[in-house]
């Protein structure tokens, strides 16, 4: 058992176990949400403008807006990859780690949206200012809030996967086997491509133009932030390949069963209550020291003087 940090043992009690189910129970209502009323999502949105401007629902209701949407078959698949990953990760790690690990994710994002908000009024300072006096400021953060979404932070749960067991295998498109590892390395390519080389997302009118690529890359350093600070951490504690998983399991059962201590024990067949439960043990009286016999040489014995 891994030893228990200060943290743990303070705010452990307070972790949330089954996380991946509370996740995907909430994706689930937000695309039950969408089906019914797409526009509805809007105002769950991870919106700085409209938080300040007291919406302040908004700082969690954005976990219900699901990451993407296909149909109902790609769906359904998609949230049960997503359950079944982020369950592996809460039994490998223990439930207070990956619970620090969701949280802290959905923290920085927050956190990133807000600072969106404030550099973005640094670097375009003059076009906000001719947005505010066109009554643009407030569709324009609204479009700069579909970045920070639950998009990131699955990718975050994905990355940990990959960098916890990298060696598991999986069928890409339902036939061809890869290991997690190679699909990991793939992801952070492209994340790595959307961060620095990524030149679309602009709109302008004419008279103002946005570049919400900063935004983007914005959303991308804050959700992924949760996994670099974690992998860098906690690497050497938590990349186990699953045979070391059931090298680990077996030397545990080993130590247990070799620490385990027999109630009863005959001295002359070697049989224990554990092996031959129905057999009776009792000590002999004659014998010098602590002998113990089976109901079967407990009068035939030699005793031992």
């Amino acid at each position: 058992m891994r030893p228990m940090s200060r943290f743990e043992k303070k705010f452990g009690k307070y972790a949330i176990p089954n996380l991946s189910t509370v996740l995907i129970a909430c994706y689930a209502a937000g695309y039950i949400m969408q089906l019914l009323n797409g526009n509805l999502l809007y105002f769950l949105t991870l919106n700085p403008y409209e938080i300040l401007h007291g919406q302040v629902w908004r700082l969690v209701s954005w976990v219900l807006v699901p990451p993407s949407m296909g149909n109902i078959f790609t769906t359904l698949i998609m949230l049960y990859f997503y359950w079944s990953i982020g369950t592996t990760l809460e039994r490998t790690w223990g439930t207070y780690r990956y619970n620090v690990y969701i949280f802290s994710g959905m923290l920085f994002t927050v956190l990133g949206s807000f600072i969106a908000m404030g550099v973005s009024y640094l670097f375009f300072k003059d076009a906000w200012l001719l947005s505010s006096g066109l009554g643009l400021e407030k569709e324009i953060f609204r479009v700069g809030s579909i970045y920070f979404s639950t998009y990131y932070i699955n990718m975050s749960i994905f990355l940990a996967f990959a960098a916890t067991f990298p060696d598991v295998q999986v069928l890409l498109m339902f036939l061809i086997p890869i290991k997690v590892k190679w699909l990991g390395i793939v992801d952070a390519v492209i994340l790595g491509f959307e961060l620095i080389g990524s030149k679309g997302n602009i709109w302008s009118n004419g008279l103002l133009t946005i570049d919400f690529n900063l935004f983007l890359r914005i959303a991308i350093l804050s959700s992924l932030l949760n996994f670099i600070v974690f992998f860098f951490t906690s690497r050497k504690r938590i990349i186990r390949s699953p045979k070391q998983m059931k090298r680990q399991y077996e030397y545990r059962r080993e130590v247990h069963r070799s620490m385990a201590v027999t109630k009863h024990k005959c001295a002359i067949c070697g049989r224990t209550d554990e092996s031959d439960p129905e057999l009776e043990f009792r000590f002999c009286s004659k014998c010098n020291g602590n002998y113990e016999y089976c109901q079967e040489h407990l009068f035939s014995h030699k005793h031992v003087l």
